[in-house]
């Protein structure tokens, strides 16, 4: 717990929800800077290693700790000073999991500028669009992205500074260079005063429907990401974290940056490329990972492999976000590990809001209940709150206080801002539904509810059976227009090794559906894909899938 802040404490595992609620609290000092008021802190623990960077081949590694972090963040935040970088400046930062790009973004958050974080996957054009956008005035790579920036670069006029971070090339700034030249100490005497509501990140949403919208965040954001810490993750200063996520992605934040740093961890950094299942279950064995947090895609995928040569031992706490994961992965992952599997909500615009606690009861295929602090409801479209077992959006209340961590709009949109904040709510986009007891249920995003003969179908209620079919290995749901219907239920496929496409095939798992599930929800068309289209934050284009479906008629 950080000295002079009301960062709460490692709860009880047996607890009663609604008096932990109504007992919340969270003050933000107005003058918080999360790099000089947390990493610096920690940094004063010289031999309190922050990170274990694993290189590619799962093998080789080397610790980094918080006091090396914090000298090389203010090496980074002194270069960007001299070179003419100024407070509310924004700076693109494209990385792959690595050191150094902790040093980026802390370096950016001690001196004031606004790091911009984005995904290794990004094409040249998604980079040019990010600048231009953003007006960018620095950028930070490595070779990876060298040429696509070179492609670029003279049609983003805003941009001063291109910084190279592990190599060399003429007309750019190295970022070994810029750090070694400049000074590891910096103090708050030295640089513009930070206030709490002050930008310090802007993320780009993944765009799965439109272009990415520009979502700024400020030092509370990192400071309310206590929330995220305490309840959900239930992280401790003695845990070894490990989040599977691109460094581009908010989830990131999450999962390798703010709860942990609060929480004083140790924190896997695997610099890997994809997905190799021998590397990461060696990695959760090898290195003694305690708490884990992967996307459902990659737990279905290790519930459909041997897990029993593997020793997971020293894990206590799993998490699951991004998509809601269904319950038959649930289930072969404590059948193997011994651990639950706690699913937890939110988005880019704000920190987790609803989540599955330890000393919960567990109801698979929910989200769980909403975290302290926020007041979440299932609402329709004109702010009422919908009655139990009734779809509809689900709506952040806006409080005073604030709701701790949601954002303020969109930047620059003042249009798309107005169309999600109205009612006294904020619209996140989702649906779902609420039990008896307040736990709340995902159905889909608002365009993909499924209206079939009168009926309103949850895509991830159908895929969530499809996958306990022993052929699939992942599913998309969705809805294809129906002269009869209205609207008929049709699924993409993607088939485990051992199985093919065929007719045979098809009317099996129909009928599977039928008998697992009410009949009304089977779907009456089925193609096989061999990967599904996906967003590069590993969503998947589900309007891409209704393009396919409408091209296919005709």
């Amino acid at each position: 717990m950080l000295e002079g802040y009301n960062i709460l404490e490692n709860y009880s595992e047996k607890f009663n929800y609604q008096e932990l609620c109504d007992s919340f609290e969270l003050k933000i000092p107005s003058d918080f800077n999360f790099a000089f008021d947390v990493l610096s802190k920690k940094g004063s623990e010289k031999e309190k290693t922050a990170l274990i960077a694993i290189e590619k081949n799962g093998k080789d590694f080397k610790k980094v700790s918080y006091n090396e972090l914090d000298k090389s963040s203010s090496q980074f935040a002194n270069a960007l000073i001299n070179l003419g970088i100024e407070k509310k400046d924004n700076v693109l930062v494209i990385l792959p999991r690595i050191p150094e790009w902790y040093g980026v973004l802390f370096g950016c958050a001690k001196m004031g500028a606004v790091a911009m974080p984005g995904t290794t996957l990004l094409t040249a054009k998604d980079i040019e669009y990010r600048i231009k956008n953003s007006k960018a005035k620095a950028l930070v790579v490595s070779e990876k992205h060298a040429e696509a920036v070179e492609k670029i670069k003279d049609d983003c006029p805003t941009l001063q500074h291109i910084i190279l971070v592990r190599g060399e090339r003429n007309g750019w700034s190295s970022f070994e260079t810029l750090c070694n030249m400049s000074s590891d100490h910096i103090d708050r005497s030295m640089v513009p005063p930070t206030k709490s509501e002050d930008p310090m990140l802007i993320y780009f949403t993944s765009g799965s429907t439109a272009m990415p919208k520009m979502v700024e965040r400020d030092h509370a954001y990192g400071f309310a990401h206590s929330i995220t810490k305490n309840y959900w993750q239930n992280l401790r200063e003695n845990d070894i974290h490990w989040t599977l996520t691109d460094t581009g992605w908010a989830k990131a934040a999450w999962g390798i940056l703010y709860p942990q740093f609060l929480a004083g961890c140790t924190i896997i950094l695997y610099d890997g490329e994809g997905f190799d299942l021998d590397i990461h279950l060696k990695i959760i064995e090898e290195f003694r990972v305690t708490t884990f947090c992967a996307p459902p895609t990659i737990y279905r995928m290790m519930a459909q492999a041997d897990l029993s040569k593997t020793d997971f031992s020293s894990l206590r706490h799993c998490l699951g976000a991004g998509e809601p994961l269904n319950p038959e992965a649930m289930r072969a992952w404590e059948k193997a590990t011994g651990c639950k599997i706690y699913e937890g909500y939110g988005q880019t615009e704000t920190t987790n809001i609803v989540a599955n606690f330890p000393g919960m009861e567990i109801r698979p295929g929910s989200m769980g209940k909403p975290c302290p602090g926020f007041t979440i409801d299932i609402i329709d479209d004109n702010g009422n709150i919908l009655k139990e077992g009734e779809i509809g959006h689900i709506g952040v209340k806006i409080t005073e206080p604030y709701p701790p961590g949601l954002f303020k709009g969109y930047f620059g949109d003042a249009a798309k801002t107005k169309e999600v904040f109205r009612n006294g709510w904020y619209y996140t986009g989702d649906t779902a539904k609420k039990d008896a007891d307040g736990y709340i249920w995902f159905v889909g995003r608002s365009d993909d509810i499924i209206s079939s003969a009168g009926y309103r179908i949850s895509p991830f209620e159908v895929e969530s059976t499809l996958v306990e079919h022993p052929a699939v290995a992942e599913s998309a749901v969705i809805a294809k227009p129906d002269s009869l219907r209205g609207e008929i239920v049709k699924a993409y496929i993607t088939l485990g090794n051992d199985y093919t496409p065929s007719e045979e095939l098809i009317l099996d798992i129909q009928n599977f559906v039928k008998k697992q599930s009410a009949p009304y929800k089977y779907p009456r068309e089925i193609e096989f894909l061999e990967a599904l289209p996906k967003t590069i934050s590993g969503k998947i284009r589900r309007v891409e899938l209704r393009e396919r479906a409408i091209k296919s008629d005709n």
